[in-house]
């Protein structure tokens, strides 16, 4: 159940709409390399158009340390996000405050777009001050929050400025928020997790999260070697942490007095160089559940009797939360796990029979070299705030839609 305001709670014909947009994307030269965010707050925008606002969208850009620096300036982003409009030009003005930028805010349209320069040109954005989110208030008669990728982020354009004005979500923040709520707040069971990429001590707080909330565990890539290890399975090379095997094995005894089903990799696909087109083999346990691995080699991917392992236990799952890859897939043959894995979820998604849930930006990365980023039913771009939804931790961003200030 919704605790926050949707595009459909608030009047915003005739009236100055402040959004809170995530326009910090990639570029080079200058140039745009990709345009996902930018998309993805279009039809946001396109919407309170339609219904007649002043729509004011505010960014951060990159990491400017509270200083005016031209290598940080939106000003290059409002000719992509007219094109990503179609239909309306987007106007900009060079400062995010101040006797500018309310001058350019009164002289716009109904209906018209003004784009402010970068938030974080100023030092007070990153300290949530109180005073500066007054001054970007003064900027709208509504706000809408349509940046769930800096939810996890207590700054005045997220937090502090959402108790001053009506407040909503745009429709990519309710996009992702009814996602998340449908894979972890009440899903349909039972419920898998892959949780995969190169380290166990950047995910213990999500994997201590998940064993609590999931009835599977799939876990993969370089993480899963300390899992390995700390089972006493010689992994030769591969990259281990192996001071945190006691870690590793507290995880595995809180999933199994939780009753979550933890999968580790039963073979893998191991070579002595991480490089296109290398020499590999396939390892696996003995009848005695000795691995026979070569201490020269490292396990780059998950072997195909874990492929079928893992699809056997997703293709029994009604809901699926994915982050992370399931080996190097940026080298081939290493991305072999992580397609098939993803093309089986991607197939029951399809089917109707999974609601797929995906995030993280080596995961959106895998999933787009699979084929399938269209097919799962939701694909985060969000990037750390969709990983501390899925620690459990509350997101002042969104928190503050919860707590908003005035009537919308």
């Amino acid at each position: 159940m919704r605790n926050f305001n949707t595009l459909d709670d608030v009047a915003v014909a005739g009236k100055r709409v402040l959004l809170r947009a995530d326009l910090n994307v990639p570029m080079k030269d200058g140039k745009v390399t990709d345009g996902t965010r930018i998309e993805r707050v279009a039809p946001t925008i396109g919407e309170l158009i339609g219904k007649g606002a002043r729509v004011v969208v505010m960014s951060h850009f990159g990491r400017p340390d509270g200083r005016r620096n031209p290598a940080f300036s939106l000003k290059p982003l409002a000719a992509a996000l007219a094109r990503a409009l179609k239909s309306a030009p987007v106007e900009f003005v060079d400062d995010c405050v101040g006797a500018t930028a309310e001058a350019a805010v009164a002289n716009l349209g109904s209906g018209a777009v003004l784009l402010l320069e970068n938030l974080r040109f100023h030092p007070e954005e990153e300290a949530n001050d109180a005073s500066f989110a007054a001054q970007l208030a003064r900027l709208g008669d509504v706000y809408v929050n349509d940046a769930f990728s800096a939810a996890h982020r207590a700054h005045a354009s997220t937090a502090a400025i959402a108790r001053l004005l009506p407040a909503a979500a745009g429709r990519l923040m309710q996009a992702e928020l009814d996602a998340l709520q449908a894979a972890l707040g009440h899903p349909r069971k039972p419920v898998a997790a892959v949780v995969g990429g190169a380290k166990v001590s950047t995910k213990l707080d999500l994997l201590g999260n998940l064993v609590a909330r999931v009835d599977k565990l799939l876990i993969g890539g370089g993480m899963a070697n300390t899992f390995l290890h700390a089972q006493g399975i010689e992994v030769g090379k591969s990259l281990c942490e192996r001071d945190l095997a006691g870690t590793a094995r507290d995880i595995v005894a809180r999933a199994r007095d939780r009753g979550c089903e933890l999968l580790l990799q039963t073979d893998a696909v191991v070579a002595n160089k991480l490089e296109a087109g290398a020499a590999t083999s396939i390892v696996s346990a003995d009848s005695g559940g000795k691995w026979l691995m070569p201490p020269d080699q490292m396990m780059l991917d998950i072997g195909p009797a874990t492929i079928e392992r893992f699809v056997s236990a997703i293709r029994a799952c009604r809901t699926l939360v994915w982050n992370g890859p399931l080996g190097a897939f940026e080298t081939a043959p290493f991305d072999r796990g992580t397609m098939a894995v993803a093309r089986a979820a991607a197939d029951a998604t399809r089917a109707g029979h999974l609601l797929s849930v995906a995030g993280g930006g080596d995961t959106v990365a895998a999933l787009i070299h699979a084929g399938v980023e269209g097919d799962f039913t939701y694909v985060s771009t969000a990037g750390g705030a969709f990983l501390e939804w899925l620690e459990g931790k509350e997101l002042p961003g969104v928190a503050a839609l919860s707590h908003a200030g005035g009537n919308p």
